[in-house]
């Protein structure tokens, strides 16, 4: 993969979406992220590394989870599955989004995280508005 891939942010009417694999400080630098979003990373998520990392290491008391769940984010991730012999016969990636709460609470995803490759973040601009910073 070259050094750029899921590093972009895109927007559209509804939703915000970030590149997994970009810093929180380079999130922060990008002049096409919204200032609220820049706010909520600034005062509220950890600005030391990138959420591929971060949404693994999050519990449901922390403040980062808060804010994510109140953005109603939601995770595009592709996960392992090995094969099964019923309804996969070959092993292999599964593309889904997951929320945040799924991701936090899920015993499972967190076993599978070294063979989890998170993509995107997807930030609801109605979820964002709600956020108080």
């Amino acid at each position: 993969m070259a050094d750029q891939d899921f590093k972009y942010v895109i927007q559209d009417l509804t939703n915000i979406y970030l590149g997994a694999r970009g810093t929180y400080e380079e999130i922060l630098e990008d002049e096409n992220v919204p200032h609220k979003l820049k706010e909520v990373i600034a005062r509220i998520i950890l600005t030391d590394t990138t959420p591929e990392n971060h949404v693994f290491y999050m519990t449901p008391d922390s403040a980062s989870f808060k804010a994510y769940k109140k953005m109603k984010a939601r995770f595009k991730m592709s996960v392992w599955e090995p094969a099964d012999g019923k309804k996969r016969k070959k092993a292999g990636y599964v593309n889904r989004e997951y929320p945040v709460e799924e991701i936090v609470a899920s015993k499972e995803l967190h076993g599978k995280k070294d063979t989890t490759v998170v993509e995107e973040v997807h930030i609801s601009k109605l979820g964002l508005g709600a956020v108080v910073v």
